[in-house]
Formats: structure tokens, C-alpha cells, sequence
């Protein structure tokens, strides 16, 4: 469905953000990018949407394919009409619209209104508490409520490729599990591809297939969710550490990472 090889991002031609990412998101499947904080998870999803220009970015080397075509230079509106849908971090719903008018707002031009009833209806099947508040504006709705609009939104769209930037953030660790609960729900009922960003690396490693840990820009580990969550180093850096561990009793935090030596 998607492939990335070799992607270096550049913002105003100075900053290296991502350096020769390569990942793979086979069809109907979930893969999960994982890393902390400014390894470039963010970058690589708009560098695959498309965004990169409205933040002075671009890709300066490397291809994109979707669906065995080129679109590494491809505009942002292309790559929608060709499948591809990025929720961004953060939700950005149309806090003075309903939800109801969000996922309007969302539509393609040409949707027929009874296309797009039938989407509203699909929608609100997955997300019930979403639709017991289509009625109210999407400002005065809880978090959680925004991240299940703001996926709604993206579903208007069609997508065969779904990209979700950190949906856990912010949220209460219920919340995660539900919504989460709804993005494999989705996954296996509809087959749609989801590539997920997430630092919440348990949460995310229990729906998904594989995943790609990226370290300061690159891709340095590659492997199904199995192995990626038996792996010491991925427990200790990611997880939380292993069961039982004494954190008193090992220095944690001076140990380096072995990819990173």
C-alpha cells in the first residue's frame, strides 16, 4: 500500500529532520511508528501527506509510492483524492461547528447526501458516544470526544491509508483503550491500512502488526509487535521496564542505547 525509501526531510534547507527513513505499511495492515520526542515520527507522516511546505519542509531526497504510484512530489489535495488521510496531532476539529457539520465539512466535494448520511451513520456506529453529541458544538466536547470526531473526519474521506499522529494524547488511559479499541475494530471490519504514530509504545504495539522505532531521525529497529515488545531494550526505554525490575538497583538511565552506539 505505502513505501517509503530512503526519505531525507529538510526544513529552510538547513535542519536534516529525517536521514533515509525506509518503512513499509503493507495493505489492510496496522504498523506503528514508535520513538520519543523529536525522532521525527511527525515529519515522516506529513513528509507521506504532503504537509511539509506549509512548514517550509520538503523532501530532499528518497521516493514515497502509494499504491505502486509516485507521489513524492504529488500535491497535499492529490494524495487525499488518491486515499490518503492524516490526522494530525493535537485533533484541530472545528471547535465552532457540530460534529455533525465537521464531518460535512469533511466530505469530498461530490459526495451525494445520501453517500454521505450513510458515512455519518458508519461513523456514529463506531463511535455511539460521538453521536449523543452530534448536536453540540465541538468545542464544548471532552478530548476523547475530539479524537473520535476528529478520526470521523478523516473516515468521511474514504481513505485506503489512515494516519494517526499521538491519538493518545492527552487522554485518560480508558479513553486510549477505547478509541483504540475502535482503530482495530475498524481495521479488521473494513481493511483499511493504518500507519500510527504513537509514544504510548504498549498501547500501540497490542493492535498493530509490526512497527519501525525511529531514533533521532532514522530508522533503527524494524520488527512484529511480538518481538518488539519482547525485546530488553524496547521494555526498558519504552515500556516501562521489565516486570519486577528495582530501578534502584540499575542505572537506568545511564545506560546507553544499544542502537545508538
Amino acid at each position: 500500500m505505502l513505501s517509503m525509501n530512503s526519505v531525507e526531510v529538510l526544513y529552510d534547507n538547513v535542519l536534516l529532520a529525517i536521514k533515509g527513513v525506509s518503512i513499509e505499511v503493507p495493505k489492510g495492515k496496522m504498523v506503528a511508528l514508535l520513538g520519543s520526542n523529536g525522532a521525527g515520527k511527525s515529519t515522516t507522516l506529513k513528509a507521506i501527506s504532503g504537509l511539509l511546505k506549509a512548514e517550509r519542509g520538503h523532501i530532499s531526497r528518497g521516493e514515497i509510492r502509494f499504491g505502486g504510484t509516485v507521489i513524492t512530489e504529488a500535491l497535499a489535495q492529490k494524495r487525499v483524492e488518491m486515499g490518503i488521510c492524516h490526522v494530525i496531532e493535537g485533533r484541530r476539529v472545528f471547535e465552532h461547528l457540530t460534529p455533525d457539520e465537521n464531518l460535512i465539512a469533511a466530505a469530498p466535494l461530490g459526495m451525494s447526501r445520501a453517500a454521505l448520511n450513510a458515512e455519518k451513520d458508519r461513523i456514529y456506529n463506531y463511535f455511539p458516544r460521538l453521536a449523543e453529541r452530534r448536536n453540540s458544538f465541538a468545542g464544548y466536547l471532552s478530548g476523547g470526544e475530539q479524537q473520535m470526531l476528529a478520526i470521523g473526519r478523516a473516515l468521511v474521506t474514504q481513505p485506503d491509508l489512515l494516519m494517526l499522529d499521538e491519538p493518545s494524547l492527552g487522554l485518560a488511559p480508558f479513553l486510549v483503550a477505547e478509541i483504540f479499541d475502535m482503530i482495530k475494530k475498524i481495521n479488521r471490519e473494513e481493511g483499511l491500512s493504518v500507519l500510527l504514530v504513537e509514544q504510548n509504545a504498549l498501547a500501540a504495539l497490542e493492535i498493530v502488526s509490526d512497527g519501525y522505532l525511529i531514533e533521532n531521525g532514522r530508522v533503527v529497529m524494524h520488527d512484529t509487535a511480538e518481538a518488539l515488545k519482547s525485546n530488553s531494550d524496547i521494555q526498558d526505554f519504552y515500556l516501562g521496564g521489565k516486570e519486577g525490575s528495582n530501578f534502584h538497583n540499575v542505572k537506568h538511565y545511564s545506560r546507553r542505547k544499544r542502537w545508538l552506539s
